[in-house]
């Protein structure tokens, strides 16, 4: 009887930790879209002034998923160079602004949105990019039909937006470039390596178990969710770009990707640099090393 009741309680447990584990992946803390725009401004990583003074338009496209994703456009004059900015998790489009008067300053317009579940978009889960690619395809297709067919178009992505925009190319090698910000190679190693850091435990069999219920919850297989996949698979030129004190998603991870991509990508880690905060931390290499990625592959 003792023996059947340890039994119990230790399933419990493991399936109490299984489920919060999915739960955080897919039911992320939501940070208020007004206070993602405080924090961006009062952190000194997104200028008010440039923000409020650029031409803009609110856009609202429809996903395939049925509902709709908020956004804006900031279109620069009649260019038909265009880059979409995806954000990263729990935050708005407004963490994208920085990245915007990078690319703004280039010449191209822009385009930058709330992925679902997210900021002002629908949704009622986050997968990380199983279902989020798809989205952003809606938002490629809603850009070629309103700045034209011609518009050549780049993406830019910060850590899960970084993930989201790689693994899009495995569903369009037309993209002319990505431009990835410390993102993941790989979720449920991403996943290993959080537990193991956080919370001091096993992979197995807690990653089988955030799987069984995230696919249960919301329909997407976490496994599925792999990044480097998609860039093994590509030919489309991609900067990888990483802080090299990256605590959060190890900065071993773009520099795999790069090492297993085509010839055509790019690498730069930044010193000193936390996640989310190589332009933060040196705007200046930044924006040089953008550009000449972008010249050397005639997009200027």
């Amino acid at each position: 009887m003792i023996i059947a009741v340890i039994i119990l309680v230790a399933v419990a447990f493991l399936a109490f930790v299984g489920f919060a584990l999915s739960n955080r992946i897919i039911k992320p803390r939501q940070i208020p879209y007004e206070e993602t725009y405080r924090i961006e401004v009062e952190n000194g990583r997104m200028d008010p002034d440039w923000y409020e003074q650029v031409e803009k338009k609110e856009i609202w496209i429809d996903s395939p998923y049925g509902y709709k994703l908020h956004g804006f456009l900031i279109p620069n004059d009649n260019s038909e160079r265009t880059v979409i900015i995806c954000h990263g998790i729990t935050y708005s489009l407004f963490g994208s602004i920085k990245y915007a008067k990078v690319f703004h300053k280039l010449g191209y317009n822009i385009i930058v949105y709330d992925h679902r579940n997210h900021g002002k978009s629908g949704g009622t889960n986050t997968t990380l990019g199983f279902y989020e690619k798809h989205d952003l395809a809606a938002v490629k297709k809603w850009a070629l039909e309103r700045l034209g067919a011609n518009t050549r178009i780049g993406l830019h992505g910060e850590s899960m937006g970084a993930a989201i925009a790689l693994q899009y190319l495995s569903l369009d090698n037309e993209i002319d470039f990505c431009v990835a910000d410390c993102g993941f190679s790989d979720l449920e190693e991403l996943l290993s390596v959080r537990l193991r850091e956080d919370f001091h435990l096993p992979s197995i069999p807690f990653i089988w178990l955030a799987r069984f219920f995230a696919k249960l919850l919301t329909g997407a297989n976490l496994k599925e969710v792999s990044p480097i996949k998609s860039v093994r698979e590509s030919s489309v030129p991609v900067m990888f770009a990483h802080g090299a004190e990256d605590h959060y998603v190890p900065t071993y991870m773009s520099e795999k990707m790069h090492m297993e991509g085509n010839s055509k990508n790019h690498l730069l880690v930044v010193p000193g640099a936390a996640h989310a905060a190589s332009l933060p931390t040196d705007p200046v290499t930044y924006e040089k090393e953008v550009e000449s990625f972008l010249r050397k592959h005639k997009l200027l």
